[in-house]
């Protein structure tokens, strides 16, 4: 039997309403040990990360792997990695960004003088960097509060070190990255006046507080991963984190189909406002 349909049968047996005993405590434990709530994710794609990442390190169940992980960093940063899925590129779907660029920020900059900005569950740091750009060519940067927060200590770490490969780049306009990026030997550095315009915190979406009064709230390719309750739960909290008027904008895969029941209406496609 190969890997690949060694894996498949090992998610099998939790499947079609037969408890997995050994995945069950695996959650417990995780969110006993970190606050993680493995349950909140959509099982089946969780599920199959991690008995994939289990089986490479040579662990036949999760009770052992476990173990393993708390008695190794390396293994329990990897097991982050692997949870939160870090793949981001600055820029990602470019005419989002122009939207927000071009028509939500006009709007929500109209009479103020001072942002509230958060980027959620930043990863690596490439959406608040992005952000930063985007606030800087407009002049609106150095009277903004731009927070990003993200679950896993091993990409802020790289999102406060600002050092990228060339492929993160790719969707980022010639003219930007001239301005912003530094060649580093095969890396890319960001700009040293965007580092110190972010402030980088640890947080856990479903279980810390979050700060409010926020003007616009970015929170992309993030909530496909969390179950419908989940995501409701989030939105309803993402809701009371803005401001009245105040935008929550989305990923391309995350349409809010009834933002109505968020106290949200519909700004731009993506784009919510909270309403007055």
């Amino acid at each position: 039997m190969d890997m690949k349909e060694l894996i498949s049968n090992q998610i099998r047996s939790g499947q079609d309403g037969v408890p997995d005993p050994d995945y069950e405590g695996f959650i417990r434990n995780v969110k006993q040990l970190t606050g993680i709530d493995l349950a909140q994710y959509k099982e089946a794609q969780m599920k199959r990360r991690l008995t994939t990442l289990r089986n490479k390190n040579g662990y036949s169940t999760f009770a052992s792997f476990f173990s393993a992980m708390t008695n190794d960093k390396t293994l329990f940063y990897e097991f982050l990695d692997k949870m939160t899925i870090n793949v981001s590129e600055f820029w990602r779907n470019p005419n989002r960004w122009e939207t927000l660029r071009d028509t939500v920020l006009p709007a929500l900059t109209a009479g103020k003088s001072r942002l509230r900005v958060w980027s959620a569950a930043c990863s690596t740091g490439e959406e608040p960097y992005t952000l930063a750009m985007i606030l800087n060519d407009q002049g609106l940067l150095q009277n903004t509060y731009l927070l990003a927060t993200d679950i896993d200590d091993g990409a802020l770490g790289k999102a406060n070190e600002g050092l990228y490969l060339e492929r993160s780049l790719k969707d980022v306009p010639p003219d930007v990255a001239g301005r912003y990026f530094t060649p580093e030997g095969v890396m890319y550095r960001i700009e040293p006046k965007l580092k110190k315009a972010v402030t980088f915190k640890k947080q856990n979406l479903l279980l810390d507080d979050f700060e409010e009064g926020f003007d616009l709230i970015v929170c992309r390719n993030v909530m496909i991963y969390f179950t419908e309750e989940a995501k409701q739960k989030l939105y309803h909290r993402f809701a009371q984190a803005l401001r009245p008027g105040g935008i929550l904008f989305v990923g391309s895969t995350e349409q809010i189909f009834s933002p109505g029941n968020y106290g949200l209406e519909t700004s731009e496609t993506f784009f919510y406002r909270k309403k007055d």
